[in-house]
């Protein structure tokens, strides 16, 4: 208590606390029992950052305003059990002889301290004060108790593995606080799951085969072998487990089967779409990681150039029509959907999305999750939404003629449609919505505009290099030679540790709207085909997808062969004869 009355007495002198306050705390610390530093962080009454200044004033502690991942002993951190870490907020940076260098958040809470010098013999303590969230972030990062996928395969044994999946049903709160204790496969999956977040992992894929069982992780777009090929036994055991935590029914192997999980890895929330189909040397399964974030829902950050940014802009703040995103599976249609509600996301706006799954949770707006097992299909939510009388709608996808339909008379009537559609190209949407069997005069009144996209890899900035392309090769991507010389150095992929020697490391967007106008209208309900109206837009100045991937290359951003990659079928179209 006395240390309690000496915090409060440097606050009254150091801070705009007042005394009434202080006694408010003073009264609820002795009657929880918890420290003075915490029930006033739990009032809300001064800022970390105050109370930390008082603490090291009492104690002649120094005090870090951050903590950097890169200085801390990983050997040294990982010894201290990381739910202890997190609870006591503290994590062993460094030894030199016998001095233990400890991040703490509270100095008044001596047992932590205690502890530690039990857990490291002979060694003195040398505190440093620092910030809540700062000791937390460190420890997500530093920990990584289970090692590698490739270290827990190469610990099990000869025992038969194939009943120890229903060991541990329910997750614990955060991945990285499962105990090391565990059956042996409930720690591979683990840390499979681990080992995919660190390395920036967006699919995970367990592939049996005749004598060995593959994993293999989708990195930017690219599938990699991330540890050696693991034994045939461990299969059976491995998708028990998988399908245990999705939900799924681990006795049916001959059907496919989807199913969803919720994680938490790092401190970072992340949902797990699961799939499971068999094949012919056993049931195949691929994770998707999905974290739950809002970083990209912002339209500057999903890559499109201020041009298209402005454009977009225009669109979603129409009052009618339908806007379809279009592309294939994993090509950023979801965050480019998202970014338009975010944008446009008011309290005087009535806002509804239906989708398979819910991938993003977005406040103020209602979603709601297709079920088809129950008849909850896009079509009947759609025809059930246009009842809520909302401005607007987004549809996860148009598979079919009822919903698009559905769609359409939605924008017909007012409502302002968002929607994807599977398609090569943006012009592709119209001849996809004919052979569902929509009227061209129905495309022409509702359709707004028709986005398509790709996700191409970022050069790593620690390893690109430059180099002086050909005529030939920038002729490919539609550059000139006069092109490169005025923008500046061009640069292909190398290789490093960083990227793993692929040259790249992340991904952007390129993209080309077509925005349907009088001359476009026209040529949907006269039965022009995709190719035509895509010449037609290009020549009223819509930029293609090979074109803004050329723009990029030109920033530097990523290299030719990327984009000729990504857009390799309109390579390809480009080369064909036209017909006399």
């Amino acid at each position: 208590m006395a240390a309690s009355l000496q915090l409060g007495d440097v606050l009254l002198s150091t801070t705009e606390l007042t005394q009434d306050r202080l006694d408010q705390a003073l009264e609820r610390h002795q009657e929880s029992g918890r420290s003075l530093f915490e029930v006033l962080l739990e009032m809300e009454v001064l800022p970390e950052r105050d109370l930390l200044a008082a603490l090291g004033e009492m104690y002649d502690i120094p005090i870090r305003e951050s903590l950097d991942p890169d200085d801390v002993d990983v050997d040294l951190a990982t010894r201290l059990p990381i739910a202890f870490a997190r609870q006591h907020h503290i994590l062993p940076l460094s030894q030199s002889g016998d001095r233990l260098e400890v991040a703490i958040a509270d100095p008044m809470l001596t047992e932590p301290l205690d502890d530690l010098r039990v857990l490291f013999p002979g060694t003195y303590c040398d505190p440093v004060l620092v910030e809540r969230a700062s000791i937390v972030r460190c420890i997500n990062r530093v920990f990584d108790r289970g090692g590698t996928a490739s270290e827990v395969a190469e610990g099990f044994s000869d025992e038969d593995l194939d009943d120890l999946a229903d060991h541990i049903i329910h997750e614990p709160e955060d991945l990285l606080d499962a105990s090391d204790e565990g059956a042996p496969v409930v720690r591979l999956v683990n840390s499979l799951l681990q080992q995919a977040v660190k390395e920036r992992a967006s699919d995970i894929h367990v592939e049996p085969r005749e004598r060995d069982l593959v994993v293999r992780f989708r990195v930017d777009d690219m599938l990699t072998e991330p540890l050696r090929p693991l034994p045939k036994r461990l299969h059976q055991s491995l998708t028990s487990r998988i399908k245990i935590m999705g939900k799924l029914d681990i006795a049916e192997k001959r059907l496919p089967q989807d199913g969803r999980i919720v994680l938490k890895i790092a401190g970072r929330d992340y949902d797990v779409r699961l799939s499971t189909v068999p094949t012919q040397y056993g049931e195949r399964c691929v994770l998707r990681l999905l974290p739950r974030t809002q970083d990209l829902l912002h339209i500057a950050r999903i890559g499109m150039s201020p041009e298209q940014q402005e454009l977009y802009r225009r669109l979603i703040h129409r009052s009618n029509g339908i806007i379809l995103v279009t592309g294939p599976t994993g090509s950023g249609k979801t965050s480019t959907l998202y970014a338009g509600l975010n944008e446009i996301n008011s309290p005087d706006k009535s806002i509804i999305t239906i989708e398979d799954p819910v991938e993003i949770q977005l406040a103020g707006v209602g979603q709601i999750e297709v079920k088809s097992e129950i008849g909850l299909t896009f079509a009947r939510g759609l025809r059930s939404v246009l009842r809520q009388d909302p401005n607007v709608v987004l549809v996860g996808e148009i598979r079919d003629l009822e919903t698009a339909e559905i769609a359409i008379r939605a924008s017909l009537t007012g409502q302002l449609v968002f929607s994807t559609i599977h398609t090569i190209d943006s012009a592709g949407a119209i001849p996809r919505l004919i052979d569902m069997g929509v009227e061209p005069y129905l495309i022409s009144s509702s359709l707004a505009a028709s986005l398509a996209q790709r996700l191409i890899r970022v050069l790593c900035v620690h390893c690109k290099e430059e180099y002086s392309p050909e005529e030939g090769e920038l002729f490919e991507v539609g550059l000139t030679l006069d092109d490169a010389r005025d923008s500046g150095p061009l640069f292909r992929a190398a290789g490093c540790a960083q990227c793993k020697q692929t040259g790249y490391r992340g991904r952007t967007a390129i993209f080309e709207i077509l925005v349907i106008d009088d001359g476009i209208r026209s040529m949907i309900g006269k039965g022009v085909d995709g190719k035509s109206i895509e010449a037609a837009a290009v020549k009223r100045g819509m930029v293609t997808m090979r074109l803004d991937g050329a723009r990029k290359v030109l920033t530097g951003e990523t290299s030719i062969a990327e984009v000729l990659r990504q857009t390799e079928e309109d390579a390809i179209v480009a080369m064909e004869p036209e017909v006399a």
